[in-house]
């Protein structure tokens, strides 16, 4: 009789050899979490109905399967049914006439008893579900194992801050359904990933294939904010980093909270929930600049209490209006790069965050086994790159730039001058620097105007005061974020408008482009 035949006859009860098939985990095969049935009964009803698969296809994956030849039929399941073609046991047995595992089972019989349980069918997401549970069970065991072990032994340095950080690295990993990390990715996923993004520019109007800066012209330049990379925002003291950091994390966190109110699905959303880790300035002062942005109240006079009722109730609103807005602050001082990568997985396990923004990367502190503050900032760095690449979200962190900008005549940062480390370029996927000529124009003013001049000195006086003012008012208000280094596109300038008042950037009118090009 041939298999095809049995395949229409097969019995409705599961064969007996299913009950102990060989175990993947020879070293305990008894205590593993794990249900041989419900595996059974799941790909049964799957090779009856294949819509079941719309549903659980995201989750499920074969390494989720305890039995391995479970594990291999699921996947030629599924690449099956990408593929468009109807699974059933007679389109499976080309891809296992040959299977040795298979065939001590009894071959395609086994396939074909699998579907003689129409009863799987009723409970075939229940069993997806406790597939999937049991499978994190056993990574939860997995880790626990290789955490005793290393704390077992002894024979190489003692690290237990940074065994402390690997393990909470895995549990990371479990909670969110990805077993090992470090797994091999087929390039289909890998392309399937990358026309997603593509799809999401498209669907934005362009420019946008990760999360928004709110600001046009930046996000032209730089696509968004794209998973996994790091982002370095550096410049002088007085330039405007931390005040660009926060309208960025205002913006993408804003967004978020408005594509969710019109239904925008996450995957196409182009906001982000936002973590801000802000090592100098505390959570109230970084609330403060971003109401006295939302407000247009002057954040000095906010600080000072000088301003009248009508613009306290203009407060008011602008807190009550921004009362639910995803942007979660951290102002705990003087973090390592272990604390912060651990803080920052359990904002991203709890409120699902997708950028975080880091002020300042100086300020981080390594885990103290680095000789020298060069080899301490390298590791802090690669850690940061390391997150944004486990989280898969973009991380920006903010960074000083050495003295030696301000002995040169042209002020404009160069990549030589990020302070204490050549790895801070070398990990960054994005290098910009923030660049205010109107600062340092500031700094020089002259004496005058006198109104009413008598003397020749006095027409001296205003003429010096003339050509300083010629020289300073294209660059009044406005700013230039220097594209220095991007692995993705082109290097250049983007000009932004800047009120200092209200520390606030936001895009520069055309018209206000100086003529030759400010900032080119």
């Amino acid at each position: 009789m041939s298999d095809d035949v049995l395949i229409q006859s097969a019995p409705a009860t599961l064969p007996p050899q299913i009950a102990a098939p060989a175990t993947r985990d020879a070293a305990d095969p008894v205590r593993l979490p794990r249900n041989i049935e419900a595996e059974a009964a799941f790909l049964g009803a799957l090779l009856i109905d294949n819509r079941i698969a719309e549903e659980t296809a995201s989750r499920l994956k074969p390494e989720h399967f305890f039995e391995n030849i479970h594990a291999r039929l699921y996947a030629q399941i599924m690449r099956l049914i990408d593929s468009n073609v109807t699974v059933t046991p007679v389109t499976l047995k080309p891809f296992f006439e040959g299977d040795a595992a298979l065939a001590e089972l009894g071959g395609m019989r086994y396939v074909a008893r699998l579907t003689g349980e129409a009863a799987g069918l009723i409970g075939a997401r229940d069993f997806a579900r406790q597939i999937y549970d049991l499978a994190l069970l056993r990574e939860l065991i997995q880790v626990g194992r290789t955490l005793v072990d290393k704390a077992m032994d002894t024979s190489e340095t003692v690290d237990p801050m940074g065994q402390i950080e690997l393990a909470e690295a895995a549990l990371y990993n479990v909670a969110q359904g990805e077993g090992e990390s470090g797994a091999a990715v087929e390039f289909k996923a890998a392309s399937k990933t990358a026309l997603g993004m593509v799809e999401k520019a498209l669907n934005s109007g362009g420019h946008i294939s990760g999360v928004t800066t709110g600001l046009t012209d930046l996000n032209a330049k730089i696509g968004g904010l794209h998973p996994s990379d790091l982002l370095i925002l550096a410049g002088r003291p007085g330039m405007g980093k931390t005040s660009l950091a926060t309208n960025i994390a205002f913006n993408a966190a804003a967004r978020w909270q408005l594509d969710k109110a019109s239904g925008i699905d996450d995957d196409k959303n182009v906001g982000a929930r936002t973590a801000f880790f802000s090592l100098e300035m505390s959570s109230d002062q970084l609330a403060t600049r971003i109401l006295a942005e939302q407000s247009r109240i002057s954040s000095e006079k906010l600080r000072m209490g000088q301003i009248a009722r009508s613009d306290f109730q203009r407060l008011v609103d602008a807190s009550q209006a921004l009362e639910e807005l995803p942007l979660y602050i951290d102002d705990t001082p003087a973090l390592t790069i272990a604390a912060l990568r651990a803080r920052a997985r359990r904002l991203k396990r709890k409120h699902n965050i997708g950028f975080i923004v880091v002020d300042y990367l100086q300020l981080l502190q390594g885990t103290g086994r680095n000789e020298g503050r060069v080899n301490e900032i390298s590791e802090i760095s690669r850690g940061l790159k390391t997150l944004a690449k486990e989280l898969q979200v973009p991380v920006m962190a903010l960074s000083q730039l050495s003295r030696a900008v301000e002995s040169r005549e042209d002020k404009r940062p160069q990549l030589s001058d990020l302070r204490e480390s050549g790895s801070i370029e070398q990990d960054a996927d994005i290098v910009m620097f923030i660049y205010r000529e109107e600062y340092y124009r500031l700094m020089v003013k002259p004496d005058g105007p006198i109104m009413d001049p008598k003397t020749p000195q006095d027409d001296e006086i205003n003429q010096k005061y003339k050509e300083w003012e010629d020289k300073f008012s294209p660059t009044a208000n406005k700013a230039t974020v220097i594209v220095a280094k991007q692995r993705h596109g082109s290097t250049g300038n983007v000009q932004l408008r800047f009120e200092s008042e209200i520390t606030k950037f936001s895009d520069l009118a055309r018209d206000e482009y100086a003529p030759g090009g400010f900032g080119e």
